[in-house]
């Protein structure tokens, strides 16, 4: 495939996490200029399991001619066979058994560990397209003017380009400009504990060891205010779980620390005996308070030449099971937004972003909250009735979105919209897809 023709737009990410490396690879494509810029001195393949959607499998797909997508496939988990067991947290009965469509070639679903899938993308921006990626850098300072915008590293050295995209976290030093004032984090009131394994422990032990016979597999117990999900995977040789439950503690200083196994038990009292029995095969785990933020203003600077990216911009719950994958429809859209826009209007590029972005997102964080509601406040009767309405609820609207042709197709009413409000009234969700239904995964 022949390189695209280059556009002379110079663009700076800070933050190499899944969305600033999608952001660079997708501009890599459109044929901007790009370098990030990262904090952490060296990749280390940290981390639990992260999932992405089929509109994240779509983008995958089409790096290297389907390569990449084929290499976290290897990767990833495979419920083909197994599906998805959700049980009762006090009886462990199962009361639904949810199976796994087959699988799109066009836009696969991808589930496994943050750090291996994390590498195979980091390895392809920086050996194989060559995108340079400056590990240990701090950035402390964003800049701007009508001409161009950069960074200040801990160095003093300053970074010039025509657009800085701020891909650095839910604690973004980016949204302080972008804002123009401090916008801590809030509690979302849950906490979730979270690890990762190997079977050594587990495959031991009569009560648990089923689960790393079977190949891979995906477990579910739900009860009042709080659900545990475990999962085996490369063929029950790894194991994973995570537990959510209510958490009102001041997040001001930090959101994610070590874990007790004591704590971890106490919630677990008089569940299924083979929860905590799980728990007990975990070495070490991580206490992550779950935070969210009021739907910013704007993920644009005063001049347009910062975007605020990813969590950055938009903190999702992990029950939306979106939210790196969203931050990668942010990616694969701001590089369609710069080709389109030119070098002369990248205030304009930035602005259509947003307006091609903003309501989706919003309506898609939604979806976190109503899968977190309708299993921390079950009814039971209702389930044996329905047993499908304790389901893990797949949105066509969310996973059948093709983010790149989108931004295409809309790309030139976003930005009328954004330059010439007056003549269209400028009212906003516009661009949402129509319609959508929800249906089982």
């Amino acid at each position: 495939m022949s390189p695209p023709p280059k556009t002379g737009i110079k663009v700076v990410i800070v933050g190499a996490g899944f969305g600033g490396l999608t952001a660079a690879i997708e501009c890599h494509r459109q044929g901007h200029d790009v370098e990030i810029y990262e904090n952490f001195p060296a990749l280390k393949t940290l981390g639990d399991i992260i999932s992405f959607g089929a509109n994240a499998g779509r983008i995958y797909t089409r790096w290297a001619d389907g390569e990449i997508a084929r290499r976290l496939r290897a990767l990833s988990i495979d419920l083909s066979e197994y599906g998805f067991r959700i049980h009762k947290y006090d009886t462990g009965e199962v009361v639904y058994h949810q199976a796994t469509p087959p699988q799109n070639p066009e836009a696969p679903i991808f589930n496994g560990h943050r750090g291996e899938l994390h590498e195979v993308v980091f390895n392809y921006a920086r050996d194989e397209l060559g995108i340079p990626i400056h590990l240990g850098q701090n950035v402390e300072e964003y800049f701007e003017d009508e001409a161009a915008a950069g960074i200040v590293l801990k160095t003093g050295e300053k970074v010039y380009a025509d657009v800085v995209i701020g891909a650095d976290g839910v604690r973004s030093k980016a949204r302080e400009l972008v804002l123009g004032y401090v916008d801590k984090p809030k509690s979302s009131g849950y906490a979730v504990w979270r690890a990762w394994f190997s079977n050594k422990d587990m495959i031991r032990d009569p009560v648990t060891k089923e689960f790393c016979e079977n190949g891979d597999t995906f477990n579910g117990w739900i009860g009042p205010d709080v659900h545990f999900l475990f999962s085996t995977i490369k063929g029950g040789t790894d194991c994973c779980w995570v537990l959510t439950h209510r958490d009102e503690h001041d997040i001001d200083e930090s959101w994610s620390f070590p874990g007790k196994l004591e704590d971890v038990y106490k919630v677990l009292e008089g569940w299924d005996p083979v929860c905590r029995a799980i728990v007990s095969k975990t070495p070490s785990l991580v206490d992550w308070k779950l935070v969210y933020r009021d739907p910013l203003p704007t993920w644009v600077s005063r001049q347009g030449r910062i975007l605020l990216l990813g969590d950055a911009a938009h903190p999702f719950l992990p029950t939306s099971a979106q939210g790196a994958t969203q931050a990668m429809e942010d990616g694969v859209t701001i590089a369609v937004c710069l080709k389109r826009a030119g070098k002369g209007n990248i205030p304009g590029a930035l602005k259509a972003h947003q307006e091609i972005r903003y309501e989706r997102v919003k309506q898609v964080q939604k979806t976190g909250e109503l899968t977190r509601d309708r299993w921390h406040k079950t009814d039971w009767a209702k389930v044996a009735e329905d047993p499908q309405s304790i389901g893990f609820h797949r949105e066509d609207w969310i996973h059948l979105f093709d983010a790149e042709a989108h931004a295409e197709e809309v790309f030139d009413d976003a930005l009328k919209r954004v330059t010439q409000p007056e003549s269209n009234g400028n009212e906003g969700g516009s661009f949402l897809p129509k319609g959508p239904e929800a249906v089982a995964v």
